[in-house]
């Protein structure tokens, strides 16, 4: 069983900008400080920010049907500002996804405005078929909240 869940923000910063954010490490040190009551610690395991940096990231006590994985960069493309990354251990994988791969790109807009889509993709087994449910782009949102409210205080005149 495959499928996919996307979410789109829309941002009045140019893509470059965003990209500086969305592209790199810098958004996961965001993350770890915007959502304390989701997610506890976000550790860099391995990597630079480029292809191959694995992160390894834990949960806050007590949040439901989350439990601890590492995720690895698969794909940066600084070109077409599109990131993938995949969760390699634990997690989703443990209960019977076989891919949990996000993509984010950011996306040119005019009048230095950009969109940011994220896409989740994602494979599981049939006797897994369930918690395909558990799939939601509700922490994207959140995400992209937070990022939005740090390009706007940091955008560059």
């Amino acid at each position: 069983m495959a499928g996919q869940v996307s979410h789109e923000l829309e941002l009045n910063v140019p893509a470059s900008q965003a990209w500086e954010l969305y592209g790199t490490v810098a958004l996961a040190t965001l993350v770890e400080k915007g959502l304390p009551n989701l997610i506890q610690k976000i550790d860099l395991v391995e990597g630079d920010g480029g292809v191959g940096t694995v992160l390894q990231l834990r949960f806050a006590p007590g949040v439901p049907g989350k439990t601890d994985y590492k995720e690895k960069f698969t794909k940066i493309d600084n070109e077409k500002r599109i990131k993938e990354v995949e969760v390699v251990e634990g997690g989703y994988l443990d209960i019977g996804f076989t891919l949990y791969r996000t993509r984010i790109e950011v996306i040119e807009k005019e009048n230095d405005s950009s969109v940011v889509k994220t896409t989740i993709e994602y494979e599981l087994k049939e006797e897994a078929a369930a918690n395909a449910s558990l799939v939601s782009a509700e922490t994207y949102a959140k995400i992209g909240e937070i990022a939005k409210n740090y390009l706007y205080k940091n955008k560059a005149s």
